[in-house]
């Protein structure tokens, strides 16, 4: 084995400088282990309250009896200075919080509702929307509709509730929807009839219902339920699946993206505005993938995030896009279907104070989750940068991108009402995700945490201390990592290393993850590499395009160099070392196992391992082509990229992991990966799980597939017997 020199190392331990953060993981009450690691409450869906004195967040913890998650909903102090207040409790749980301007609480739950009639329930689990009133008391169901809520916005100002919603096709009311789900019911039928692209997403059929858009005014306080709703689409077909929307202020407009499917292989999201009143619907932009609308405060733009649709020959380019709400050529009636794409592309960028078209074509980044300041006079965003997933303002009348963290994991980002702060939860590879404080303004900055539901759960110390690392890659291109040792490591006592490969691939390790956690790892005593090679978002256009279509070629060889960088190190052991991957990650992994015998052990999660074979049954595998060309034509380039080419090179023990229920790699590919490896005489084993999809997230499975994976990493990196876990 070839050792490479380290260009230079820098340590950057992420949680530095987080003071109460720091705290809140510096004072060790027990070890930290799989239970504990189970323990940890998991935050998510931060809202903030029309005052922006209060905050609504959503806390999972496993079940009692271990199968399930389950979420409730806490009130937090936005000063930081009141404990936080669990508002929910039901075995179902409860999430989507979203605040009416009155200050009242609607969230999602398929809780039982205490003042449904007997023969109005149903056995089905179908999420509701309640409400829970400001001036306090018992939450109510404001709608039950039976294709359950799927999506919720509120308008900032005239309290318009706009929600998604499940129905039959040819359904007129919700009242007719539920007569066609009992017939199908009664009649005992399951099947499915398809006419056009997708018919699969993620991990499950789509069918027999299509999501639609409803609006409805806030209710009274004395208001048992909303009004009837407004269907704002019927018959969408697949045009709503997975789109993201928003409503304006004063609830007139929803603008959402609409899949445009006719294209199989070139598949896009238009930029669409509805009329909340009549129903029709306008294309805003098209001829690319727009996602995550946002509304100005003053309803008159929109800001979202575009992506191209890129070719074999040039990856896809994403950029924060502003269009005027009043832009679009193509006016619908209600009900009327759009018979392709419009044109009604966004203005281009002129040298008005605001102006449509990129707003950030100087930023050498993946922008998302865009989000208005209140005045309408700036945009704060998130971007990965170096392995961080950082907060940015821009300045709309100047066009000044600043960027206001450098350490750290954001999402669910708030504004305050004056514009001054910011709320968000911050994640690090040391730390799970806390909920934080920001200045709106001020550049690199460190959050002040804000006391948290985490705190119950009592004090911890994580095990990994958390380093950068850099090494030069083959073409001289800084490859980035990071590495998180075990408290063990040392020259004297070198620890054994584990390559961690994220899957994407235009993806990169940004912060805390509950299913592929280096801290579990560095509790068992290893050094955990997260590298981000070629492909990785955050480091800049080039970047990623070095590594497009050539996925076994500049990716493989930066991880390789990122592994040398690390194995240069007194710290590390260079004689025991495994390597895991999911999903590209899982691809990545099958790879190295057919192009080097550096590693002692390899697992390989929901993986690809035969390219051509992929195209035709994963869930969308036409969209392949905008990578690897046509492969009915010329399937060249699926083949040198596929690892299956390589089996009959693999001697190292290989860890099998897939869910039945993956749409997004069918276990087709594990199953044939399975056959050859076997068939080649490959010591392997086989991680099946019949009940979950992509990924493991039952909590008993989870632990199950932490147990069997440390096992087997122990038995042929550390020499330690197979101790084959007890549950399976």
């Amino acid at each position: 084995m070839v050792r490479g020199a380290v260009s230079f190392t820098v340590a950057n331990r992420q949680g530095a400088g987080l003071g109460s953060a720091s705290a809140i993981i510096a004072r060790m009450t027990r070890t930290f282990d799989l239970d504990r690691f189970f323990s940890i409450p998991r935050l998510s869906g931060l809202r903030l309250s029309p005052d922006g004195r209060r905050l609504a967040v959503v806390v999972a913890r496993p079940a009692g009896d271990g199968k399930k998650m389950v979420n409730s909903i806490w009130q937090l102090d936005a000063e930081g200075d009141a404990p936080p207040v669990r508002l929910t409790r039901s075995a179902p749980g409860e999430s989507g919080a979203e605040y009416l301007p009155d200050g009242s609480l609607l969230f999602v739950s398929s809780r039982p509702d205490p003042d449904a009639k007997q023969d109005e329930k149903d056995d089905d689990e179908t999420a509701a929307l309640w409400l829970l009133p400001a001036t306090g008391g018992e939450a109510r169901v404001l709608a039950a509709p039976p294709g359950g809520i799927d999506g919720l916005r509120v308008a900032s100002e005239a309290g318009t509730i706009v929600f998604g919603s499940e129905l039959h096709p040819g359904a007129v009311t919700l009242q007719d929807d539920t007569a066609r789900h009992k017939a199908r019911k009664e009649a005992g039928v399951s099947a499915l009839l398809f006419d056009s692209f997708p018919i699969r997403h993620w991990d499950h059929y789509l069918g027999p219902r299509e999501r639609r858009l409803f609006a409805a005014d806030q209710p009274g306080r004395t208001d048992e339920h909303l009004a009837e709703p407004t269907d704002l689409t019927p018959e969408p077909g697949s045009g709503l699946l997975d789109a993201h929307f928003d409503v304006t202020a004063d609830g007139s407009t929803v603008v959402t993206g609409w899949l445009r499917a006719e294209d199989v292989v070139r598949p896009r999201y238009d930029l669409v505005a509805i009329d909340r009143t009549t129903g029709a619907r306008r294309t805003l932009a098209g001829d690319a993938w727009f996602e995550e609308p946002a509304a100005s405060p003053d309803g008159r733009w929109v800001a979202c995030i575009r992506s191209t649709l890129g070719s074999p020959e040039e990856a896809p380019q994403t950029s924060l896009w502003l269009v005027e709400l009043a832009a679009g050529e193509s006016d619908l009636a209600a009900g009327e279907s759009d018979p392709g794409d419009h044109g009604g592309g966004p203005p281009t960028r002129g040298k008005e104070a605001v102006s449509g078209g990129d707003l950030t074509p100087d930023l050498d980044r993946w922008p998302r989750s865009p989000l208005w300041a209140p005045d309408g006079k700036a945009i704060f965003f998130l971007a990965e940068d170096h392995g961080n997933g950082a907060v940015f303002r821009l300045q709309l009348a100047s066009g000044k991108v600043t960027r206001l963290t450098n350490t750290g994991a954001y999402t669910d980002l708030c504004v305050s009402p004056d514009g001054a702060r910011l709320f968000a939860l911050r994640s690090a590879l040391d730390s799970p995700p806390v909920p934080v404080m920001l200045d709106a303004r001020a550049p690199d900055q460190e959050p002040r945490q804000l006391r948290s539901p985490v705190e119950e759960a009592g004090s911890l110390e994580l095990p990994g201390r958390v380093e950068r690392i850099e090494m030069a890659a083959a073409d001289g291109t800084i490859v980035e990592s990071w590495l998180v040792l075990p408290p063990t490591a040392a020259a004297t006592t070198p620890a054994p290393l584990a390559l961690f490969i994220h899957g994407g691939p235009l993806s990169s390790w940004d912060g805390w993850t509950w299913r592929w956690n280096s801290q579990v790892f560095a509790a068992r005593g290893y050094a955990v590499l997260l590298p981000d090679p070629a492909l990785s978002v955050g480091y800049g256009q080039a970047f990623i395009q070095r590594g497009w279509g050539r996925w076994g070629e500049e990716p493989f060889r930066d991880l390789m160099a990122a592994v040398d960088g690390a194995l240069a190190r007194d710290d590390i052991d260079a004689e025991r070392t495994v390597a895991m991957g999911g999903s590209f990650g899982g691809y990545m992994a099958n790879w190295v196992a057919g192009h080097t015998d550096r590693f002692k052990a390899i697992v390989t999660h929901a993986s690809l391992w035969e390219l051509r074979g992929f195209h035709g049954t994963t869930d969308w595998g036409p969209t392949l082509e905008l990578e690897f060309g046509d492969p009915y034509l010329d399937a060249s380039l699926y083949e040198a990229a596929s690892p299956h080419r390589f089996v009959d090179a693999i001697r190292t023990p290989v860890l099998v992991i897939h869910g039945e229920k993956d749409a997004r790699v069918p276990i087709s590919e594990g199953l044939r990966l399975w056959t050859d490896l076997r068939r080649h005489g490959v010591d392997a084993r086989f991680l099946y799980f019949p009940d979950e999809n992509h990924w493991i997230l039952k909590p008993q499975n989870s632990r199950l597939w932490y147990e069997t994976v440390l096992a087997f990493l122990d038995h042929h990196a550390l020499g330690r017997e197979w101790v084959r876990p007890a549950l399976v």
